[in-house]
């Protein structure tokens, strides 16, 4: 019964006390921490990344379907059109700076 009592009075104590993360910083709490620019920094080079990964995804497929067609031509024809897309993706991913330049220029940055 004493080593409950013990337990329960410290919990109470420590709950009752105001934890450092909930004080007052006494300033205004900034909930933007980067400008424009820095945004689309960002932005452009996350969506380069995606762009060149699942372009090579596609390079890759291309490859497989190609080494497996064994001479069947819907299988090189799906092989070229992987092919295709991973040309677009890889196209759409050296593109992404100047489409986010674009972006930025209609934003105001």
């Amino acid at each position: 019964m004493r080593r409950t009592a013990t337990v329960t009075a410290a919990a109470v104590v420590l709950l009752s006390a105001p934890a450092a993360a909930n004080a007052d910083p006494g300033r205004p709490v900034v909930l933007a921490a980067n400008d424009l620019f820095t945004v689309i920094s960002n932005l452009q080079t996350w969506l380069m990344g995606i762009l060149a990964s699942v372009a090579t995804l596609f390079l890759i497929l291309a490859g497989v379907y190609w080494a497996t067609a064994g001479g069947d031509p819907a299988q090189v024809e799906r092989a070229k059109g992987a092919l295709r897309n991973a040309l677009v993706g890889y196209g759409l991913a050296v593109l992404a700076p100047i489409l986010l330049q674009v972006v930025q220029s209609i934003v105001g940055g």
